[in-house]
């Protein structure tokens, strides 16, 4: 291990850490890089927020193997943990065990990533020179040379904005202190700013319905708090998913949530309403429609969902979906405009190579925009491309992979429930 460059893992995420368990179980040498304060930094900022998936399918197998040789014993596997008990329970223990420690840095911001001594035009050697991950930390830049590179850093830093066609409205950059991007603590930390408020909550997937619900409970204290419900579908239903048909029964229950409030007139429902612009009456936000407005709001809740971040791997002969962003081969897998999310096939390194040899982009951020990530998807993608990446293929070749019914797809699909074999990270992935 000593005489071999490491392969570098960017990120420090369940998929990241994932990463760096099966590289340890091979004996390969890692360096991790996060740029947050400590692993899992996005997990800890959806901490307040229960998952859909029970322990069982939240864990990594050879990270439990790990833990479970230090004496760590696995939460109940039945329970469904918050993101900040995904955090206590199982990342932190993880990123402690002195085999993984000494290779993760935290506030390492990669700022780029490249073949050393090649921009992407140069094909002539590229295969047998080194990659040179380039990063910050404390205000000081590093460089290190690495074997292989591993992009597991999500998209959870790039939420999608709220205008209509994907773009930034109109003024939305300049009323940014009036929107949360995400799931804010609406019954702890942020309770004071929605209280009482007229809030639009604006996106159509299992965030936006999680926040819809939360506000009912403030709105339950306060019945001053007015919530108004913004999406692009042609219908509301089409927002409410699988029900009691989804596989994993926490997530299908929102949706059955969500409808009996609405059914109830509980909130204010605008569909479809495609936003364009925002402008401030006095100390208010109106969101401008086509041809119709909201008026009077508050504070803006945007679940629209998240996309990839590509700046820092600009020299690295990399590939994506020209509409997804997701990885090419995966997009007429998970391509959520034309397919069920119960019937993606296995998939693993043959599905993730890129044109950059032994670089791979995976986890949520290999999906692109599409809403479809599985957490156990990730795992299975890195034991695939770890085994590769050690000359084991046909283990890499040997992919495993039964996926529930999401419930969150827009294509018409028969009324089956699918037995719950994954884990559906509901944080990371929300639709528009």
């Amino acid at each position: 291990m000593k005489n071999q460059l490491p392969v570098a893992i960017i990120g420090g995420g369940p998929v990241a850490l994932a990463a760096a368990a099966q590289l340890t179980k091979r004996r390969i040498p890692f360096v991790l890089l996060e740029q947050g304060t400590s692993v899992g930094a996005s997990v800890l900022e959806w901490g307040h927020i229960r998952m859909f998936s029970p322990w069982e399918f939240n864990i990594d197998s050879a990270a439990s193997e790990l833990l479970t040789e230090t004496g760590w014993i696995a939460p109940p596997k039945e329970e469904l943990p918050t993101g900040k008990q995904l955090f206590d329970h199982y990342l932190y223990p993880l990123s402690e065990l002195s085999k993984l420690k000494q290779n993760i840095k935290t506030e390492a911001r990669v700022v780029a990533i490249h073949r050393k001594g090649f921009d992407k035009m140069k094909t002539a050697g590229r295969e047998n020179v080194p990659f040179e991950v380039i990063y910050e930390s404390n205000n000081v830049v590093y460089r290190v040379e690495t074997s292989a590179v591993i992009d597991a850093t999500g998209t959870w830093k790039s939420p999608n904005p709220i205008g209509a066609s994907g773009d930034y409205a109109a003024q939305e950059a300049d009323y940014s202190s009036h929107i949360h991007y995400g799931i804010p603590d609406i019954k702890g930390a942020n309770a004071k700013r929605y209280t009482g408020k007229t809030v639009a909550v604006v996106g159509s997937g299992h965030s936006a319905i999680h926040a819809i619900l939360l506000l009912h409970e403030l709105k339950l204290q306060n019945p001053a708090t007015n919530i108004h419900w913004v999406l692009r579908k042609q219908s509301i239903e089409d927002a409410f998913g699988g029900g009691e048909l989804d596989g994993l029964p926490a997530r299908g229950e929102l949706g059955s949530r969500a409808a009996k409030l609405v059914k109830e007139g509980l909130v204010n429902v605008h569909t479809p309403f495609y936003i364009h612009g925002l402008e401030q009456e006095g100390e208010k936000l109106n969101l401008i429609g086509a041809g119709a407005s909201i008026n009077g709001v508050d504070e803006i809740i945007a679940a629209t969902g998240a996309r990839p971040n590509f700046s820092f791997i600009r020299e690295l002969r990399y590939a994506a979906d020209s509409s997804i962003e997701c990885v090419p081969k995966l997009a007429d897998l998970i391509d959520p405009n034309i397919h069920s999310c119960g019937t993606v096939r296995p998939h693993g390194e043959a599905e993730l190579s890129q044109p950059e040899h032994r670089f791979y982009i995976v986890g949520a951020k290999s999906y692109g925009r599409a809403p479809t990530f599985l957490l156990a998807t990730g795992y299975e993608q890195v034991r695939s491309v770890v085994a590769a990446l050690t000359g084991d293929w046909d283990s890499a070749r040997e992919v495993k992979l039964h996926l529930p019914e999401t419930g969150v797809c827009s294509v018409s699909r028969p009324k089956t429930a699918l037995k719950v074999t994954n884990s559906f990270l509901y944080s990371d992935r929300c639709c528009t």
